[in-house]
């Protein structure tokens, strides 16, 4: 019984330490502007350990400006509708979105500032 209490403890501090490296991961980035836009700053990633993450659009952030700009994830040089966090919510300066458990931020390489209204990028952020 002893052994099966320590293998158990084990397994469990095992599962414990994979998920707390897993929970509070930073990933950082700069935009670069596209389709004619000036898109600039910082964008910062952590993965919360209840599933969700939170995107933060750093102080110096800047759009220039477009009809219905989204912040989204894309993936290989392509926006990805499901991973939509949203209109942004101003041009310049900070801002934070939460991303739901069920979108895996895994899934994506690329932060996006979307013009919905004429599905083009306006800037991109590479992730690593």
């Amino acid at each position: 019984m002893k052994n099966i209490l320590s293998a158990l403890l084990v397994v469990g501090l095992t599962a414990l330490v994979t998920f707390g490296a897993a929970a509070g991961t930073t990933q950082q980035s700069t935009f670069t502007g596209k389709s004619d836009h000036v898109t600039t700053g910082g964008v910062t990633i952590v993965k919360n350990a209840d599933g969700t993450a939170t995107v933060t659009l750093e102080d110096d952030f800047s759009l220039d400006g477009a009809p219905d700009p989204r912040v989204a994830f894309g993936k290989d040089g392509a926006y990805v509708p499901a991973g939509d966090l949203g209109e942004l919510k101003k041009l310049n300066g900070k801002q934070v979105y939460t991303v739901p458990a069920s979108v895996n931020i895994d899934d994506y390489n690329e932060i996006y500032i979307w013009c919905l209204k004429f599905s083009v990028p306006l800037g991109v952020a590479p992730l690593s």
